[in-house]
């Protein structure tokens, strides 16, 4: 008997949308199945993993690799249940926003002039074409970064340069080092790198408030004959 984790790796391979995504060797070399199992391998334990299974492969879901016009990744899933749901930095939960995404919806709301959003939830971003990548895409309740070395990077590292190699003009917005580590593997040529600090208010170079991502992004992808991201969210 597979583990739900396992399972929902195995609906995600077989919808339609994730058909650009199935392509990437992590999902052909045998690396899918063996994370997979190791997460389900902690659930099996009776610990807590993030998001809900049916949630862990949605930035995928929701972004297909043909529809990529932007990119922001993230670390890993909300660590309290109930908050995260498989798109980085998105927050479902019913309490304050987290620091991080507070600041960057306030960086937002500054750089287009619009109100600070209410909600938290970045789906509409992500239909859109924002891919909304974490480097790790599980977690375990109540202990952040347990799954960052379980092997789901490399799928963060193929996702990238996938999206690098196939699109023809695509936003990356790097937010802290881990982010900007992967701007090597972007073709500068076709696409606008976008580089600042972490929005964390641990971060004390405090070189995220300011940049204009949004409205730069949106500059950028008018010029290429594309359309621009509504970053609105209420």
């Amino acid at each position: 008997m597979t583990g739900p984790v396992t399972q929902a790796l195995a609906a995600f391979r077989a919808e339609p949308r994730a058909a650009g995504w199935r392509e990437l060797p992590f999902f052909n070399d045998g690396a899918a199945d063996q994370v997979t199992a190791r997460v389900d391998d902690v659930i099996e334990t009776g610990a807590q993993v993030l998001p809900p299974p049916d949630a862990v492969f949605n930035a995928l879901l929701l972004t297909p690799l043909d529809q990529v016009k932007a990119v922001i990744l993230g670390q890993d899933p909300y660590p309290t249940p109930g908050d995260a749901h498989g798109l980085a930095f998105s927050y479902q939960g019913a309490r304050r926003l987290p620091a991080s995404l507070r600041t960057i919806l306030a960086e937002m709301a500054q750089d287009l002039g619009q109100p600070m959003p209410k909600t938290g939830d970045l789906s509409n971003w992500a239909k859109q074409g924002v891919l909304l990548l974490n480097t790790a895409l599980t977690v375990e309740a109540g202990k952040s970064g347990a799954h960052l070395k379980f092997g789901w990077s490399e799928l963060v590292d193929q996702a990238v340069a996938a999206v690098s190699e196939k699109q023809p003009a695509v936003a990356f917005l790097l937010w802290g080092a881990p982010a900007r580590k992967r701007a090597i593997l972007i073709d500068r040529s076709k696409h606008l790198v976008l580089e600042a600090g972490h929005p964390s208010p641990l971060n004390r170079l405090n070189d995220f408030k300011g940049t204009r991502p949004f409205s730069r992004a949106n500059a950028w992808l008018v010029e290429k004959g594309l359309e621009p991201v509504d970053w609105r969210l209420d």
